[in-house]
């Protein structure tokens, strides 16, 4: 097969071969590859493809707190892993960032060859090893190649340059500089071993509110992290392919109350923390007397559930919910929205107006994942691929805009593979 021709007969299982170059250069890897010139699909299906198809799709590295994605795709001749970065902190709007941590190719002798991508010296050799059904470790053979001629020093500065957008002399708040500097020395611990496990990509269904998939967003002093939006029913869950050492990888860091809408004041008593904390209390309460009835009537007890005075005598839906008797979203109308006064937002180029907000809650704990609780917000849907949440209680705002890139090999075989998934996910970090 030359290299200008496109293969028509596909191998099993829809692989491909696309027409490529493999003589051009690519980024700083300058290496010349290998002549596939005489190269036919059967090679690249029986020892490359057939191979390692396993490892195909998205993966969370275990990374402790921190977690990742990876994309393993074939890109011609190549198999290659790519880590999925979010953009600079707070530019929550840009697109994502892609890194090589490995790739796999075919040599002279139609032997599958493992590449580790990692480090300033460009590729070496490495290993990949298939663990278990949905899990796989890559290992690196060749760790110097890691290594700065600075030292430690010089691949902090060249981590903090490349990973986060910043130098030294940018990072002002001692709190900040601890939580960078914890990042970098838990990752170079893994920088010669590291596992993965599969994820999917969240199933959709026609009545979802958008549709489900991966946002980047913003986390105060933590900075970006990537989270992954799915529906279950009559609630949204947000949950955390990347996280931090409070809320770790893994971990469903919202969830929102589907049944419960909320309709904005007017701007000026918006702007107000006050008002919008008394409308978000209220669903609050009120849930919690539904919940405290439900135990009642569980266990066959008489007592009535004291109400307040100037409470509804018995449960029922806020004037503002816009879901009618079989559970669909009456088409709302847009909303103005800006932030109260007292809230803070990394990014403050956040959308003027909305199309739905509902009650919500959103996960915090302490450091080490210590006593996590789950407090009372706000989730602003503002369009299609961006949405937001005001945490009441520490007075923060997180905004969130959609990866716009394409996944494959990402579909769970089932709904409830993918419900297992993320139960899974949440016993990785804890």
């Amino acid at each position: 097969m030359k290299l200008t021709e496109r293969v028509t007969e596909c191998p099993p299982r829809g692989f491909y071969v696309k027409r490529i170059n493999p003589r051009v250069k690519s980024g700083r890897f300058m290496k010349i590859l290998p002549d596939y010139e005489h190269m036919n699909y059967r090679d690249v299906y029986t020892c490359l493809l057939h191979q390692y198809r396993d490892i195909l799709g998205l993966w969370q590295p275990d990374l402790g707190p921190y977690g990742g994605l990876l994309n393993v795709v074939v890109d011609g001749f190549f198999i290659i892993g790519w880590m999925y970065l979010p953009p600079h902190d707070p530019h929550v709007n840009e697109p994502m960032r892609l890194k090589p941590v490995f790739r796999i190719h075919l040599m002279e002798k139609k032997s599958a060859t493992v590449e580790c991508m990692y480090g300033p010296k460009g590729p070496h050799s490495g290993q990949i090893q298939l663990v278990k059904k949905d899990e796989f470790c890559t290992k690196c053979l060749q760790t110097d190649y890691h290594r700065m001629s600075g030292g430690r020093q010089e691949e902090f500065r060249t981590w903090l340059r490349d990973d986060l957008g910043r130098t030294l002399d940018d990072i002002f708040h001692e709190h900040m500089q601890e939580l960078i500097l914890m990042k970098f020395i838990y990752i170079c611990q893994y920088d010669n071993c590291l596992t993965y496990r599969r994820i999917y990509h969240p199933p959709s269904q026609p009545d979802d509110l958008v549709q489900p998939g991966f946002f980047k967003g913003t986390y105060g002093s933590h900075g970006l992290e990537i989270v992954m939006l799915s529906f279950h029913g009559t609630v949204a869950k947000a949950t955390k392919i990347t996280g931090d050492p409070n809320v770790p990888a893994g971990q469903p860091t919202l969830e929102i109350d589907l049944t419960r809408p909320v309709r904005l004041p007017v701007l000026d008593h918006l702007q107000n923390i006050d008002e919008l904390t008394r409308l978000i209390m209220d669903i609050y309460d009120e849930i919690n007397r539904e919940q405290r009835l439900a135990r009642s009537e569980e266990e066959g007890a008489s007592v009535r559930v004291e109400e307040p005075l100037q409470g509804p005598s018995s449960p029922t839906k806020p004037k503002a919910r816009q879901i009618d008797v079989q559970g669909e979203l009456k088409p709302p109308d847009q909303q103005a929205f800006a932030l109260p006064d007292e809230v803070m937002a990394r990014n403050e180029d956040y959308p003027r107006s909305c199309r739905l907000c509902f009650y919500g809650t959103g996960l915090i704990a302490g450091h080490g994942f210590s006593s996590p609780e789950r407090t009372p917000g706000l989730f602003i849907l503002f369009d299609d691929d961006r949405f937001g949440f005001i945490w009441l209680e520490l007075k923060s705002f997180s905004l969130y805009s959609r990866m716009r890139d394409k996944f494959q090999n990402s579909r769970p075989p089932s709904p409830e593979a993918f419900d297992e998934m993320l139960k899974a996910m949440q016993q990785w970090t804890t």
